[in-house]
């Protein structure tokens, strides 16, 4: 972030600074906690917007089955909902995240610039620990979303969209969208990351989020935790918490394997399927009122 934060000062940020100062306003030097603080919260905010508004976009006239909308628990003016959950949710996720973002900044994480520091090897090893790292941290943090003591009132709103689109990828409560955030942040203070490498991840999990919610199954390979796995959890709630893979789910004993209906692109939106969906659904929600109230 110290790169897009100097790109923003330099060609942005010191003009508004600026301007403050002209109204009669203390000015913030750049290496001011309190202006970083603001930068960041604001460059945060927006960059996660355009990546939503704009990977949302294209998936959603480009890959999502459009057939799906017609389904029972697709909700009137969905669309407009999981939309407005976003935009409702990203200021004050990115005033969560800017502490994180300030430490990096300040250079208290392991992020480093010249490849030679580590090598190429460790350059390619760090992509996969990064996988692996994060994919495990969300996996925990999501399970325990769906505890009865914190589900209702803070990941249930994501779970809304039983059926969702692509603009369903960060339709979060905040601080569900900031703690599932979380392992990806954290693991630059953990092992070292190439700054730039670590910017294109950042950037691609967000665009895997909006992969994943958008009902188009480009794999069935077992080992990926796909959008027919992510469907399936957004229907039946309590399987597959994983963000990439399906190793963790298999461990911690929450997999499900998508039927072949989920696949297959004509039988998953007959009303038959429909039906059978909509009676395990109910059966499962009877079943979570019932431990909720015990």
């Amino acid at each position: 972030m110290d790169y897009i934060l100097w790109f923003a000062d330099e060609y942005a940020l010191d003009v508004v600074y600026d301007s403050l100062g002209h109204l009669g306003l203390p000015v913030l030097e750049r290496n001011q906690i309190l202006r970083q603080f603001c930068s960041l919260t604001c460059l945060s905010a927006f960059g996660t917007y355009s990546l939503y508004m704009l990977f949302s976009t294209l998936s959603f006239y480009l890959f999502f089955d459009k057939r799906q909308m017609n389904h029972p628990r697709f909700l009137k003016n969905q669309i407009q909902q999981e939309v407005k959950m976003s935009t409702d949710a990203i200021p004050f996720m990115g005033l969560l995240v800017s502490p994180i973002f300030i430490l990096e900044v300040r250079g208290h994480s392991l992020l480093y610039e010249n490849v030679d520091e580590y090598g190429w090897i460790y350059w390619v090893f760090s992509v996969f620990l990064f996988l692996f790292a994060t994919d495990f941290g969300i996996y925990w943090i999501h399970r325990g979303l769906h505890h009865k003591s914190v589900y209702a009132t803070i990941h249930k709103p994501h779970h809304k969209w039983i059926v969702p689109t692509p603009y369903a990828s960060i339709a979060f409560h905040p601080i569900d969208g900031w703690l599932q955030s979380l392992p990806y942040h954290i693991c630059i203070f953990l092992f070292p990351m190439h700054k730039f490498l670590y910017l294109a991840l950042f950037s691609i999990v967000q665009i895997w989020s909006v992969l994943i919610h958008d009902g188009e199954y480009f794999t069935h390979d077992p080992l990926i935790n796909s959008a027919a796995h992510h469907t399936v959890h957004h229907l039946y709630f309590n399987y597959n918490y994983g963000q990439y893979f399906t190793l963790w789910d298999r461990i911690g004993g929450s997999y499900r394997k998508p039927d072949e209906e989920v696949y297959n692109v004509e039988l998953r939106s007959t009303k038959k399927v429909y039906a059978k969906q909509a009676q395990e659904i109910d059966a499962i929600t009877a079943t979570l009122q019932s431990k909720a109230k015990h």
